[in-house]
């Protein structure tokens, strides 16, 4: 199968090119490179040193003796995305160009118009690119589970759609979405528009609402095949930003009470899951979501596991809850159907002690290159403009599951 990787330079875009690569896939992909300067712009670096490009694809090529093609282009130029789709003739189109951050959203009117014009214009870019070149490609959109939102509802979040009764008929509608970041908001705008896509020009598509990835890497590979590790407040996932703080001696900050419940799942899972929604395409004209995680969990939970792990090779972690930056519910339920991928084969490795050891273990020689960021480990943006005196208390943002 031939796949184009939009946003081939990320946490999730190299390792996506290295693990199809590796399974025999012939893959391209495009980057510019702007999740570099993001993070950058946040006072922070990848806490595992990379690569830039070239010696990426040299060090795979040497390695493995494939080398995926490459096109270093900005998403939002469409005349750029339409060749280099033309060019590669793509089997499956994957959308990992987005800008992937609800904190860099939500920093200031600039920030939030950019992101949500950069995240509407690559899809719209990809989408028309396909249209034009690769009309029977399907494309793989990575979306988010923080489209549907958190604990506002009492029941499980189906897979995209639900089925309700209007004035007696029987109708399926798309699951109501209650984003918490103008970033997630930006995915739920990105989703219909790639719905309406399928309807309009007979696309095939498949929406992952993705948990929330963690880990170093995928298999054992040497330093210059790494994949980036962020641990900065607006591009380091939560329990990688974890990780750092133990291996550098900061406590585990968890936000409020700290009982938000999210969906999780390895880096090795999120590979698997990618690839299996690849190889079993929907129909033509069709649209179709999946949600991919391999376990819900408690972050407190989380912060637990951590320290234990950090326990077990000698560090010192500790645990302090931090005033909540965000608006958002401490504690609440939060059950979530992940059918569709299981019943492609899907199996969730479920090893959170092994994937936080081996995390630890990969961060721990980079320590002072982390503690020279330190700072970027603390949040700084606040949702409502850090005006303390209209941030909702701990108890407006709790209640019972």
């Amino acid at each position: 199968m031939r796949v184009f990787i939009a946003g081939m330079d990320g946490y999730l875009g190299w390792s996506l090119a290295k693990y199809l690569a590796l399974g025999g896939h012939e893959v391209g992909g495009a980057d510019a490179f702007l999740r570099r300067s993001w993070v950058a712009e946040m006072g922070s670096d990848s806490a595992i040193p990379i690569l830039p490009m070239p010696g990426r694809l040299d060090a795979f090529a040497a390695r493995e003796g494939v080398r995926p093609r490459f096109w270093e282009l900005d998403l939002r130029d469409s005349a750029a995305v339409r060749d280099a789709i033309a060019a590669f003739r793509p089997d499956a189109v994957v959308h990992l160009g987005e800008c992937p951050s609800a904190p860099y959203s939500m920093m200031d009117a600039d920030h939030a118009s950019f992101v949500q014009a950069n995240n509407l214009q690559t899809t719209f870019n990809l989408l028309y690119a396909m249209r034009d070149a690769a009309p029977d490609a399907h494309l793989v959109k990575l979306g988010t589970m923080g489209e549907y939102g958190y604990g506002h509802v009492d029941a499980p979040i189906p897979e995209g759609f639900v089925e309700v009764t209007m004035q007696g008929r029987r109708a399926r509608i798309p699951y109501p979405r209650e984003a918490g970041s103008w970033y997630h908001w930006s995915k739920v705008h990105g989703s219909y528009n790639v719905s309406f896509a399928c309807r309009l020009w007979g696309l095939r598509a498949t929406d992952i609402m993705q948990g929330i990835v963690f880990g170093s890497r995928f298999r054992d590979e040497d330093g210059a095949l790494a994949t980036r590790f962020d641990f900065d407040e607006a591009f380091g996932t939560v329990l990688n930003r974890f990780c750092c703080q133990a291996a550098i001696g900061e406590p585990l900050t968890l936000y409020g009470v700290g009982h938000q419940k999210r969906g999780f799942l390895p880096l090795g899972d999120s590979m698997r899951c990618l690839e299996l929604a690849l190889t079993n395409p929907p129909q033509r004209g069709e649209y179709r979501v999946f949600n991919q995680f391999a376990e819900i969990y408690d972050l407190t939970g989380l912060a637990h596991e951590v320290k234990a792990a950090g326990d077990r090779v000698g560090l010192s972690v500790t645990i302090e809850h931090i005033d909540n930056p965000r608006a958002e519910r401490e504690v609440h339920g939060y059950e979530a159907a992940h059918d569709n991928l299981i019943a492609l084969g899907y199996e969730p490795s479920l090893d959170l002690r092994g994937e936080i050891d081996r995390t630890l273990a990969d961060l721990l020689p980079h320590a002072a290159r982390i503690r020279r960021h330190r700072d970027a480990l603390y949040p700084r943006v606040t949702w409502r403009g850090g005006a303390d005196d209209t941030q909702p208390s701990v108890e407006a943002l709790a209640f019972e599951a």
